[in-house]
């Protein structure tokens, strides 16, 4: 596995978790481009809509794609680097676990995110989202 990548990831998406928009700009293209299942069935473009999100969550005193105020962590299940020079492919499960006074909850997605090395620093160029639950047609 590639450290140099893995680490750069980890770094990003837990900027993300923390509402950390410094950070999220750091490690994220301008140009960003995603698809979130759960949002749209449509492509978004740029940074504002996760500025916003993760303004809104700070402001709740939540984390990304986590319900309640309570403890939250990510892990990565599968991950799967692909590196190619200055691009690399990530992708896993992504897991969110958030405890609540019921329990902990553990919601789960499939993620691939594109990376590139620009101007000697990875930035996150794509992310897709797919849901990580049976396809209809499976019996």
């Amino acid at each position: 596995m590639d450290e140099e990548v893995r680490e750069f990831l980890l770094k990003h998406l837990q900027g993300i978790m923390n509402n950390d928009i410094a950070s999220y700009h750091e490690t994220t293209a301008e140009d960003l481009t995603l698809y979130e299942w759960w949002v749209t069935p449509h492509r978004l473009n740029g940074l504002p809509f996760h500025e916003f999100m993760m303004t809104a969550n700070a402001g709740r005193g939540t984390s990304f794609g986590a319900e309640g105020t309570g403890q939250t962590r990510f892990d990565l299940s599968n991950l799967y680097i692909q590196r190619y020079g200055d691009t690399a492919i990530a992708s896993y499960t992504l897991l969110i676990s958030a405890a609540s006074d019921s329990g902990v909850q553990v919601a789960a997605h499939n993620e691939s995110r594109v990376m590139i090395r620009m101007g000697g620093q990875w930035k996150v160029v794509h992310v897709h989202k797919s849901p990580a639950y049976s396809a209809p047609h499976v019996g």
